[in-house]
């Protein structure tokens, strides 16, 4: 069992992360620059995370026999998706340090627990309410004002298990049954559609010893339920700049957080603050922290689950990133040498095996004198690589 005393984990141990994905390769990379040896387990033996990973274990998400080998000789544990079975995360925190934690996770990776521990626990949220059933949904509806957001429980990601209801079209029972058939049926939580002024995220940082800190908030615009872009800082005001960070530094703490956590919030028109949803690993959103802050947050990520001082989250110049989809490959070809014709912009790609539409594949990222500066550089390449 591991010791209840944190202590150091210092370069040339062997850090483990549940999953393999883009999430889990740039924390690899990260962690191979400081010192450190990496093995991943993923469904894929040929995952985003193999190409720099020292090993990878395939195993399922609830597979805990591979999840056990993963673990072997390992100095500590962290996870890169949430979608992770209790039961394995649960036989790995008993080998080995586990951050951010099986209780966070849990909480975390079922919207039907994770809406209700944020408003018991007094954190702002908009109005919703639990659907276990098509009658439910339809007292949702009614109830929420008649223009909802319908997202599943579990395994829900990028526009996936999710529905809207009163929002493009006039609701009525058969989009009611459609929308509940949609989502396959599932326990769910139906969310209130609110007045946005935008989207802001806030990646806090909390290591075993306690010590916490919050990165600036980025500014996200998302089409199709799927984040388009991303940029930092901002441009908020400096009051509701310190009451995101500080809410979630609150919410990280709150739950025991030893890792990362992203806190995606809603800006009202009316200024209001609320949290949207919670995160327990890097973020798509924080990518241009690559380029525009003193740490990334995939290096934060081994400082925090190794116990190491956090790093320095100041802003030394603005960056933005896009996503590039499985669109992109399938309905064009991609012009990538237009991309390096673009001052400041950089090119990501993932190594995924096949390209389907809405998958991330990779993502360009650019910095910029101003924040504005820096999305439209990476705006501009985009267009210029896939020609529109």
């Amino acid at each position: 069992m591991p010791s209840d005393s944190p202590r150091i984990i210092e370069p040339g141990n062997l850090i483990a992360i549940l999953g393999g994905g883009q999430l889990g390769r740039m924390t690899a990379m990260a962690a191979r620059t400081m010192g450190y040896r990496v093995r991943v387990m993923d469904p894929e033996a040929k995952c985003p995370a193999s190409f720099v990973a020292d090993e990878t274990i395939v195993g399922k998400w609830d597979d805990t026999a591979a999840a056990m080998q993963l673990v072997r000789d390992a100095a500590v544990a962290t996870i890169e998706i949430e979608q992770i079975g209790v039961d394995a995360l649960s036989e790995v925190a008993s080998l080995v340090p586990l951050r951010p934690g099986v209780e966070p996770i849990r909480i975390i990776q079922d919207k039907t627990l994770q809406k209700p521990w944020l408003a018991e626990n007094g954190f702002p949220v908009g109005p919703f309410r639990l659907v276990n059933d098509q009658s439910d949904l339809q007292n949702a509806v009614r109830g929420l004002g008649g223009r909802i957001y319908l997202k599943v429980g579990r395994g829900g990601y990028d526009g996936r298990g999710q529905a809207r209801l009163g929002i493009d079209t006039r609701v009525n029972d058969e989009a009611i049954r459609e929308a509940w058939t949609s989502i396959g049926e599932r326990p769910a939580v139906a969310e209130q559609a609110l007045d946005l002024e935008c989207e802001i995220s806030v990646m806090a940082a909390r290591n075993p010893s306690g010590e916490v800190r919050s990165f600036p908030a980025a500014r996200n615009h998302h089409e199709n339920q799927i984040l388009a872009w991303s940029v930092i800082p901002a441009g908020i005001s400096p009051e509701l700049e310190k009451k995101a960070e500080e809410l979630a530094s609150a919410i990280s703490a709150k739950l025991g957080i030893e890792g990362l956590l992203c806190v995606e919030m809603f800006v009202t028109r009316q200024g209001r603050l609320l949290v949207n949803e919670l995160a327990p690993r890097p973020h798509n959103s924080y990518h241009q922290s690559e380029r525009g802050c003193v740490t990334s947050q995939f290096e934060q990520l081994v400082r925090t689950v190794c116990n190491l001082p956090l790093g320095d989250t100041s802003v030394t110049t603005p960056a933005a990133i896009v996503n590039l989809l499985g669109d992109v490959w399938l309905t064009m070809t991609p012009n990538f040498p237009a991309v390096f014709e673009v001052p400041g912009v950089r090119l990501h790609l993932y190594e995924k095996r096949a390209a389907k539409m809405g998958r991330k594949m990779g993502h360009l990222s650019a910095i910029g004198a101003t924040a504005d500066e820096a999305l439209e550089r990476v705006l501009d390449a985009k267009k210029r690589l896939t020609g529109q």
